[in-house]
Protein backbone atom coordinates (compact mmCIF):
# COMPACT_ATOMS: atom_id res chain seq x y z
CA UNK A 1 0.00 0.00 0.00
CA UNK A 2 2.88 2.32 0.83
CA UNK A 3 4.35 2.25 -2.67
CA UNK A 4 0.92 2.55 -4.26
CA UNK A 5 0.09 5.59 -2.11
CA UNK A 6 3.41 7.24 -2.97
CA UNK A 7 2.78 6.69 -6.68
CA UNK A 8 -0.68 8.20 -6.37
CA UNK A 9 0.53 11.30 -4.53
CA UNK A 10 3.54 11.66 -6.84
CA UNK A 11 1.33 11.46 -9.92
CA UNK A 12 -1.00 14.15 -8.56
CA UNK A 13 1.85 16.54 -7.78
CA UNK A 14 4.18 15.83 -10.71
CA UNK A 15 1.50 16.09 -13.38
CA UNK A 16 0.38 19.40 -11.90
CA UNK A 17 3.99 20.59 -11.72
CA UNK A 18 4.56 19.78 -15.39
CA UNK A 19 1.38 21.64 -16.37
CA UNK A 20 2.17 24.75 -14.34
CA UNK A 21 5.77 24.74 -15.60
CA UNK A 22 4.60 24.57 -19.21
CA UNK A 23 2.12 27.42 -18.74
CA UNK A 24 4.64 29.70 -17.03
CA UNK A 25 7.29 28.83 -19.62
CA UNK A 26 4.95 29.77 -22.46
CA UNK A 27 4.20 33.09 -20.75
CA UNK A 28 7.92 33.88 -20.43
CA UNK A 29 8.71 32.74 -23.98
CA UNK A 30 5.93 34.88 -25.43
CA UNK A 31 7.41 37.95 -23.73
CA UNK A 32 10.92 37.17 -24.95
CA UNK A 33 9.58 36.36 -28.42
CA UNK A 34 8.02 39.82 -28.67
CA UNK A 35 11.26 41.43 -27.48
CA UNK A 36 13.37 39.59 -30.07
CA UNK A 37 10.88 40.37 -32.84
CA UNK A 38 11.42 44.04 -32.02
CA UNK A 39 15.17 43.60 -32.39
CA UNK A 40 14.64 41.86 -35.73
CA UNK A 41 12.48 44.76 -36.92
CA UNK A 42 15.26 47.16 -35.89
CA UNK A 43 17.78 45.14 -37.92
CA UNK A 44 19.80 44.09 -34.88
CA UNK A 45 19.44 40.33 -35.28
CA UNK A 46 18.39 37.79 -37.89
CA UNK A 47 15.14 35.85 -37.80
CA UNK A 48 16.99 32.52 -37.76
CA UNK A 49 18.81 33.55 -34.59
CA UNK A 50 15.49 34.11 -32.79
CA UNK A 51 14.69 30.42 -32.30
CA UNK A 52 18.30 29.54 -31.56
CA UNK A 53 18.61 32.02 -28.69
CA UNK A 54 15.16 31.14 -27.30
CA UNK A 55 16.06 27.45 -27.29
CA UNK A 56 19.32 28.07 -25.46
CA UNK A 57 17.58 30.18 -22.78
CA UNK A 58 14.81 27.67 -22.02
CA UNK A 59 16.81 25.75 -19.32
CA UNK A 60 17.52 29.01 -17.49
CA UNK A 61 13.82 29.87 -17.56
CA UNK A 62 12.88 26.41 -16.31
CA UNK A 63 15.32 26.48 -13.40
CA UNK A 64 13.52 29.51 -11.98
CA UNK A 65 10.05 28.15 -12.73
CA UNK A 66 10.42 24.70 -11.14
CA UNK A 67 10.37 25.73 -7.42
CA UNK A 68 7.35 27.97 -8.04
CA UNK A 69 5.50 25.35 -10.10
CA UNK A 70 6.19 22.57 -7.59
CA UNK A 71 5.03 24.66 -4.63
CA UNK A 72 1.80 25.73 -6.33
CA UNK A 73 1.13 22.19 -7.54
CA UNK A 74 1.64 20.77 -4.05
CA UNK A 75 -0.82 23.26 -2.58
CA UNK A 76 -3.41 22.56 -5.27
CA UNK A 77 -3.04 18.76 -5.23
CA UNK A 78 -3.06 18.31 -1.46
CA UNK A 79 -5.74 20.98 -1.06
CA UNK A 80 -7.98 18.98 -3.38
CA UNK A 81 -7.34 15.81 -1.35
CA UNK A 82 -8.46 17.63 1.81
CA UNK A 83 -11.55 19.11 0.16
CA UNK A 84 -12.63 15.73 -1.20
CA UNK A 85 -11.93 14.07 2.21
CA UNK A 86 -9.31 11.75 0.74
CA UNK A 87 -6.84 12.91 3.37
CA UNK A 88 -9.32 11.98 6.12
CA UNK A 89 -9.53 8.47 4.69
CA UNK A 90 -5.73 8.22 4.62
CA UNK A 91 -5.40 9.33 8.24
CA UNK A 92 -8.14 6.95 9.37
CA UNK A 93 -6.27 4.14 7.57
CA UNK A 94 -3.24 4.62 9.77
CA UNK A 95 -1.22 7.07 7.64
CA UNK A 96 0.23 9.65 10.01
CA UNK A 97 1.12 13.20 9.09
CA UNK A 98 4.78 12.38 9.67
CA UNK A 99 4.57 9.57 7.13
CA UNK A 100 2.76 11.93 4.75
CA UNK A 101 5.63 14.36 5.18
CA UNK A 102 8.01 11.54 4.23
CA UNK A 103 6.06 10.92 1.03
CA UNK A 104 6.10 14.65 0.30
CA UNK A 105 9.87 14.84 0.77
CA UNK A 106 10.23 11.84 -1.53
CA UNK A 107 8.36 13.72 -4.25
CA UNK A 108 10.46 16.80 -3.51
CA UNK A 109 13.59 14.65 -3.88
CA UNK A 110 12.55 13.68 -7.41
CA UNK A 111 11.92 17.33 -8.30
CA UNK A 112 15.24 18.30 -6.70
CA UNK A 113 17.12 15.76 -8.84
CA UNK A 114 15.54 17.20 -11.97
CA UNK A 115 16.26 20.76 -10.80
CA UNK A 116 19.87 19.89 -9.93
CA UNK A 117 20.41 18.46 -13.41
CA UNK A 118 19.23 21.69 -14.97
CA UNK A 119 20.91 24.08 -12.50
CA UNK A 120 24.29 22.37 -12.25
CA UNK A 121 24.73 21.13 -15.82
CA UNK A 122 22.16 21.90 -18.51
CA UNK A 123 21.51 25.62 -17.86
CA UNK A 124 25.22 26.66 -17.68
CA UNK A 125 26.01 24.68 -20.84
CA UNK A 126 23.05 26.25 -22.67
CA UNK A 127 23.99 29.75 -21.55
CA UNK A 128 27.54 29.20 -22.82
CA UNK A 129 26.15 28.15 -26.19
CA UNK A 130 23.87 31.20 -26.17
CA UNK A 131 26.87 33.47 -25.51
CA UNK A 132 28.76 31.86 -28.41
CA UNK A 133 25.77 32.34 -30.71
CA UNK A 134 25.49 35.99 -29.62
CA UNK A 135 29.14 36.58 -30.45
CA UNK A 136 28.63 35.08 -33.90
CA UNK A 137 25.60 37.31 -34.35
CA UNK A 138 27.65 40.36 -33.36
CA UNK A 139 30.18 39.52 -36.06
CA UNK A 140 27.52 39.97 -38.73
CA UNK A 141 27.60 43.23 -40.61
CA UNK A 142 24.78 45.62 -41.41
CA UNK A 143 24.37 43.96 -44.80
CA UNK A 144 23.48 40.63 -43.21
CA UNK A 145 20.34 42.24 -41.79
CA UNK A 146 19.16 44.01 -44.92
CA UNK A 147 15.62 43.39 -46.15
CA UNK A 148 15.18 43.74 -49.94
CA UNK A 149 13.19 46.77 -51.06
CA UNK A 150 13.46 48.53 -47.71
CA UNK A 151 15.62 51.45 -46.55
CA UNK A 152 17.60 50.66 -43.39
CA UNK A 153 19.01 53.35 -41.12
CA UNK A 154 18.13 57.00 -40.78
CA UNK A 155 19.33 60.43 -41.86
CA UNK A 156 22.54 60.48 -43.86
CA UNK A 157 23.36 56.89 -42.89
CA UNK A 158 21.00 54.82 -45.00
CA UNK A 159 21.32 51.55 -46.89
CA UNK A 160 19.06 50.07 -49.55
CA UNK A 161 19.23 46.88 -51.59
CA UNK A 162 16.75 45.99 -54.31
CA UNK A 163 17.15 42.21 -54.25
CA UNK A 164 19.46 39.32 -53.41
CA UNK A 165 20.81 36.52 -55.54
CA UNK A 166 21.01 33.67 -53.03
CA UNK A 167 22.97 31.30 -55.26
CA UNK A 168 25.86 33.71 -55.89
CA UNK A 169 25.43 35.78 -52.72
CA UNK A 170 25.10 39.05 -54.68
CA UNK A 171 23.20 42.15 -53.60
CA UNK A 172 21.57 43.83 -56.58
CA UNK A 173 21.11 47.60 -57.08
CA UNK A 174 22.73 48.66 -53.83
CA UNK A 175 22.66 52.21 -52.45
CA UNK A 176 24.68 53.35 -49.42
CA UNK A 177 24.64 56.80 -47.86
CA UNK A 178 27.20 57.52 -45.16
CA UNK A 179 29.25 60.27 -43.53
CA UNK A 180 33.05 60.18 -43.21
CA UNK A 181 35.32 62.43 -41.18
CA UNK A 182 38.03 64.37 -43.06
CA UNK A 183 40.05 67.34 -41.87
CA UNK A 184 37.68 67.88 -38.98
CA UNK A 185 34.60 67.98 -41.21
CA UNK A 186 31.76 65.57 -41.90
CA UNK A 187 31.78 64.64 -45.59
CA UNK A 188 28.66 62.95 -47.05
CA UNK A 189 29.33 59.94 -49.28
CA UNK A 190 26.87 58.09 -51.51
CA UNK A 191 27.64 54.89 -53.36
CA UNK A 192 25.52 53.27 -56.08
CA UNK A 193 26.41 49.84 -57.43
CA UNK A 194 24.72 47.38 -59.75
CA UNK A 195 26.00 44.48 -57.65
CA UNK A 196 27.87 43.94 -54.40
CA UNK A 197 28.91 41.05 -52.19
CA UNK A 198 30.58 40.41 -48.87
CA UNK A 199 33.84 38.47 -48.83
CA UNK A 200 35.31 37.04 -45.63
CA UNK A 201 38.96 36.01 -45.74
CA UNK A 202 39.69 33.57 -42.92
CA UNK A 203 43.41 33.41 -43.70
CA UNK A 204 43.71 37.08 -42.71
CA UNK A 205 42.00 36.87 -39.35
CA UNK A 206 38.42 36.76 -40.66
CA UNK A 207 38.78 40.06 -42.47
CA UNK A 208 35.51 41.21 -43.98
CA UNK A 209 35.35 43.11 -47.28
CA UNK A 210 32.45 44.63 -49.19
CA UNK A 211 33.10 44.48 -52.94
CA UNK A 212 31.06 46.73 -55.33
CA UNK A 213 30.68 46.07 -59.04
CA UNK A 214 29.79 48.62 -61.76
CA UNK A 215 28.86 51.68 -59.79
CA UNK A 216 29.45 55.32 -58.93
CA UNK A 217 30.70 56.97 -55.74
CA UNK A 218 29.85 60.57 -54.81
CA UNK A 219 31.89 62.27 -52.12
CA UNK A 220 31.38 65.80 -50.74
CA UNK A 221 28.80 68.53 -51.24
CA UNK A 222 27.69 69.18 -54.86
CA UNK A 223 28.97 72.51 -56.16
CA UNK A 224 32.08 72.64 -53.93
CA UNK A 225 35.70 72.23 -55.01
CA UNK A 226 36.07 69.06 -52.96
CA UNK A 227 33.12 67.35 -54.64
CA UNK A 228 34.25 64.17 -56.41
CA UNK A 229 32.47 61.67 -58.60
CA UNK A 230 34.16 58.29 -59.15
CA UNK A 231 32.95 55.63 -61.50
CA UNK A 232 34.30 52.13 -60.99
CA UNK A 233 34.15 48.58 -62.26
CA UNK A 234 35.29 47.10 -58.95
CA UNK A 235 35.57 48.90 -55.65
CA UNK A 236 36.24 47.24 -52.27
CA UNK A 237 36.21 48.55 -48.73
CA UNK A 238 37.32 46.75 -45.60
CA UNK A 239 34.70 46.43 -42.89
CA UNK A 240 35.65 46.49 -39.24
CA UNK A 241 35.04 43.35 -37.19
CA UNK A 242 34.05 43.53 -33.56
CA UNK A 243 36.51 41.90 -31.21
CA UNK A 244 35.18 38.79 -29.47
CA UNK A 245 35.41 39.01 -25.69
CA UNK A 246 36.14 35.83 -23.72
CA UNK A 247 33.05 34.10 -22.37
CA UNK A 248 33.69 34.17 -18.63
CA UNK A 249 30.37 35.23 -17.12
CA UNK A 250 29.65 33.09 -14.03
CA UNK A 251 26.30 31.86 -15.33
CA UNK A 252 28.03 30.42 -18.42
CA UNK A 253 30.65 28.48 -16.47
CA UNK A 254 30.34 24.80 -15.58
CA UNK A 255 29.72 23.86 -11.96
CA UNK A 256 33.11 22.13 -11.80
CA UNK A 257 34.79 25.36 -12.91
CA UNK A 258 32.96 27.29 -10.19
CA UNK A 259 34.03 24.73 -7.56
CA UNK A 260 37.69 25.21 -8.52
CA UNK A 261 37.47 28.99 -8.81
CA UNK A 262 38.64 31.48 -6.18
CA UNK A 263 36.70 34.38 -7.65
CA UNK A 264 34.07 35.80 -5.35
CA UNK A 265 31.50 36.15 -8.12
CA UNK A 266 31.92 32.46 -9.03
CA UNK A 267 31.34 31.38 -5.44
CA UNK A 268 28.16 33.45 -5.34
CA UNK A 269 26.95 31.86 -8.57
CA UNK A 270 27.61 28.39 -7.13
CA UNK A 271 25.59 29.22 -4.01
CA UNK A 272 22.76 30.50 -6.19
CA UNK A 273 22.62 27.28 -8.20
CA UNK A 274 22.57 25.17 -5.05
CA UNK A 275 19.95 27.45 -3.50
CA UNK A 276 17.50 26.74 -6.32
CA UNK A 277 17.79 23.05 -5.40
CA UNK A 278 17.75 23.42 -1.61
CA UNK A 279 14.63 25.58 -1.73
CA UNK A 280 12.50 22.70 -3.07
CA UNK A 281 12.37 20.38 0.00
CA UNK A 282 11.94 23.38 2.32
CA UNK A 283 9.02 24.64 0.25
CA UNK A 284 7.64 21.09 0.25
CA UNK A 285 7.28 21.07 4.05
CA UNK A 286 5.82 24.59 4.04
CA UNK A 287 3.38 23.63 1.31
CA UNK A 288 2.32 20.44 3.11
CA UNK A 289 1.72 22.37 6.34
CA UNK A 290 -0.38 25.05 4.63
CA UNK A 291 -2.32 22.72 2.34
CA UNK A 292 -4.65 21.48 5.10
CA UNK A 293 -7.99 23.23 4.72
CA UNK A 294 -11.51 22.69 5.95
CA UNK A 295 -13.92 21.65 3.17
CA UNK A 296 -16.04 24.67 4.07
CA UNK A 297 -13.08 27.02 3.62
CA UNK A 298 -12.27 25.96 0.06
CA UNK A 299 -8.98 24.75 -1.43
CA UNK A 300 -7.67 28.31 -1.98
CA UNK A 301 -8.13 29.50 1.63
CA UNK A 302 -4.43 29.26 2.53
CA UNK A 303 -3.12 29.84 -0.97
CA UNK A 304 -2.43 33.56 -0.53
CA UNK A 305 -0.31 33.32 2.67
CA UNK A 306 1.58 30.36 1.18
CA UNK A 307 2.36 32.28 -2.01
CA UNK A 308 3.47 35.30 0.04
CA UNK A 309 5.89 33.09 1.99
CA UNK A 310 7.30 31.68 -1.25
CA UNK A 311 7.68 35.15 -2.79
CA UNK A 312 9.43 36.36 0.37
CA UNK A 313 11.78 33.37 0.22
CA UNK A 314 12.75 34.02 -3.40
CA UNK A 315 12.97 37.77 -2.86
CA UNK A 316 15.37 37.29 0.07
CA UNK A 317 17.54 34.96 -2.01
CA UNK A 318 17.71 37.49 -4.85
CA UNK A 319 18.41 40.30 -2.37
CA UNK A 320 21.07 38.20 -0.69
CA UNK A 321 22.74 37.43 -3.99
CA UNK A 322 22.80 41.11 -4.93
CA UNK A 323 24.12 42.01 -1.49
CA UNK A 324 26.94 39.48 -1.79
CA UNK A 325 27.90 40.76 -5.25
CA UNK A 326 28.03 44.35 -3.98
CA UNK A 327 29.91 43.39 -0.83
CA UNK A 328 27.10 44.46 1.52
CA UNK A 329 26.78 40.97 3.05
CA UNK A 330 29.62 38.82 4.46
CA UNK A 331 30.65 35.88 2.28
CA UNK A 332 31.00 33.55 5.27
CA UNK A 333 27.24 33.61 5.73
CA UNK A 334 26.45 33.51 2.03
CA UNK A 335 22.85 32.57 1.27
CA UNK A 336 22.74 29.79 3.85
CA UNK A 337 21.25 31.94 6.62
CA UNK A 338 18.19 32.58 4.45
CA UNK A 339 17.64 28.85 4.03
CA UNK A 340 18.11 28.45 7.78
CA UNK A 341 15.34 30.95 8.53
CA UNK A 342 12.85 29.26 6.24
CA UNK A 343 13.89 25.79 7.38
CA UNK A 344 13.03 26.88 10.92
CA UNK A 345 9.74 28.33 9.67
CA UNK A 346 8.98 25.05 7.88
CA UNK A 347 9.64 23.14 11.10
CA UNK A 348 7.33 25.41 13.11
CA UNK A 349 4.55 25.20 10.52
CA UNK A 350 4.82 21.42 10.39
CA UNK A 351 4.77 21.18 14.18
CA UNK A 352 1.56 23.21 14.16
CA UNK A 353 0.21 21.10 11.30
CA UNK A 354 1.00 17.94 13.30
CA UNK A 355 -0.69 19.51 16.36
CA UNK A 356 2.45 19.18 18.48
CA UNK A 357 1.57 22.33 20.44
CA UNK A 358 -2.02 21.25 21.06
CA UNK A 359 -1.51 17.77 22.38
CA UNK A 360 -2.38 16.99 26.00
CA UNK A 361 -1.53 13.92 27.98
CA UNK A 362 -4.52 11.70 28.67
CA UNK A 363 -5.68 12.10 32.29
CA UNK A 364 -6.32 8.83 34.09
CA UNK A 365 -9.43 8.76 36.30
CA UNK A 366 -8.79 9.01 40.01
CA UNK A 367 -9.72 6.27 42.48
CA UNK A 368 -12.60 8.36 43.87
CA UNK A 369 -14.08 8.77 40.42
CA UNK A 370 -13.88 5.00 39.83
CA UNK A 371 -15.66 4.16 43.11
CA UNK A 372 -18.46 6.57 42.32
Amino acid sequence: MTLRLFRYLAKEVLVSTAGVTLILLLVILSGRFSYYLGRIAEGKMTFEFLFVILGYHIPSFVQMIIPLAFFLSLLLAFGRLYIENEMSILFSSGISKVKLAGYTLGIAFLISLFSATINLWLAPASEYKAAEASQQQNQLSTFDFLIPGRFEGSGQRTTYVDSFTPEEGWMNNLFISDVIRKKGQNIPVQTFAANAEQIRISDRGDQNYLVFKNGTRYEGQPGTAEYRVTQFDTYAIRMENQASDPIDDPFTQSTLTLLNSDRKIDKIELQWRLSLVIIIPILAIIGLSLSQVNPRQGRFFKMLPAILIMILYLALLIWGRTGLEKGKLPMQYGLWWIHGIFLLLAGLLFAQYNQVFHRRKARLPSTTEVEQ
